[in-house]
């Protein structure tokens, strides 16, 4: 079968549908990756053919990143903000342009076609026009439903996430429907999501139902298409993997931090807070540099600052890991059973910190908030036998990364058969 996956967004964002797409083409399957320009370099490392569309995804995140921070920071600065989210709309709306187009040529002659969770909008009309199947793989529960908070009673979850749906889409209303007009499609009269579930596409949840129990129960109605398979990542080992090994066993288990693929503000502060605080803790630490240059930062002997790592081989090496939130990181940390420190900047990450606390393995507060003082409560908490004794507790239950990435592919597979394009 000829399918096309298309996933937008950072390195995590993208990678899962990497990894399916791997899996796939190990099967004989005839793959074409689509992915941000930055991104295609990393998906060609796995071995898939691959095409860039849309634009560079490294200047919306930075941008996020600000916003965010911003907002989390200074909200009275409405001025700035407005003007943020004025280029995010006009980023978005010259983005969806671009993926649109490439995707409809893409799309021509195949048997499927996959889209990631950030701008699926652009996938789920080409697929329409094309008159293909269409999957939509999601690391986060976006779909309206009733547990997204444990404090927040399910009708009001409900009604908060129906709204975001509506108001976001109008938000892209117009620019979306110029795009289905070039497509040879009608107006839409209704948020994607629910055009999306219409045309009764696979919606596959590449997370573990243990992070957002009840799930399953509440989409029952939806029946075999929002099934459940666990993170999917890739666990490449990496040059680095043995190095930072062999310094973890010169000394006690340290403490792993790394923000994902977004740069953060004030690099060499940051590494300044890291070393006091664990230093009062008496902690070494290693902090991954993802997308963040610290060759700046001032260097510590008992702080490690490493590139690229195989988080699956040095996380359960470690004491706790201190991340940004990502669905992909918080999964590593679940399967390696430490306990886990989020520190948000993104709006979909502090739901990820709230289920965190009630599995009690862990907590989380705003990245923009935290100081060396919150920096050393938040570990003292997380790093005391209760929790990591839960994290153990919770390690086995969770779905092995081959199965989540072998269950994936066998429900991509079926669905294109079962719709009639094998």
């Amino acid at each position: 079968m000829k399918l096309v996956l298309s996933s937008y967004g950072g390195r995590g964002d993208v990678e899962p549908a990497v990894a399916v797409g791997r899996e796939l083409l190990r099967r004989g399957h005839d793959i074409r990756m689509v992915v941000p320009p930055n991104l295609v370099s990393f998906s060609e490392a796995a071995g898939l053919p691959t095409s860039a569309y849309g634009l560079s995804s490294n200047d919306i995140l930075e941008l996020q990143w600000r916003y965010f921070t911003c907002y989390g920071r200074t909200p009275w600065k409405l001025k700035e903000l407005n003007r943020m989210a004025r280029q995010t709309a006009e980023f978005a709306d010259e983005c969806w342009t671009a993926m649109t187009r490439t995707l409809a040529s893409m799309a021509q002659g195949a048997d499927l076609l996959l889209t990631g969770l950030i701008f699926e909008q652009p996938a789920a009309n080409v697929a329409e026009a094309h008159d293909i199947p269409l999957v939509t793989l999601h690391y986060f529960p976006y779909r309206v439903h009733g547990q997204l908070l444990p404090a927040l009673p399910s009708p009001l979850s409900r009604l908060a996430m129906r709204g975001n749906e509506w108001t976001g889409w109008h938000g892209t209303r117009r620019a979306e429907d110029a795009q289905r007009r070039e497509l040879g499609l009608p107006r839409a009269t209704r948020p994607a999501p629910h055009r999306i579930a219409q045309r009764g596409s696979l919606e596959i949840q590449a997370y573990d139902e243990l992070v957002f129990p009840g799930l399953a129960a509440e989409w029952a109605k939806w029946n075999a298409r929002r099934p459940f398979v666990g993170a999917l990542a890739m666990a490449s080992p990496t040059d680095s993997d043995d190095e930072v090994l062999s310094w973890i066993g010169e000394g006690t288990p340290p403490i792993f931090f790394g923000f994902g693929s977004v740069p953060i503000g004030a690099p060499a502060d940051t590494i300044a807070m890291i070393a006091a605080a664990c230093a009062q803790l008496g902690e070494r630490a290693i902090v991954g540099a993802g997308g963040t240059d610290y060759s700046q930062a001032p260097q510590y002997d008992h702080v490690r600052v490493v590139g690229q790592v195989n988080y699956a081989t040095i996380f359960p090496a470690c004491r706790a890991v201190v991340h940004h939130g990502g669905s992909g990181t918080l999964a590593a940390c679940l399967r390696a059973g430490v306990p886990q420190l989020t520190l948000w900047t993104l709006p979909d990450q502090p739901f990820f910190a709230a289920q965190l606390r009630r599995m009690k393995v862990g907590t989380g507060r705003r990245f923009s908030s935290t100081t060396e003082k919150s920096l050393v409560k938040d570990l003292t908490r997380i790093l005391t036998p209760e929790y990591a004794a839960r994290a153990r507790e919770l390690a086995p239950r969770m779905t092995k990364r081959a199965d989540s990435v072998a269950a994936a592919a066998d429900r991509v597979e079926d669905f294109a058969r079962r719709n009639g394009r094998a």
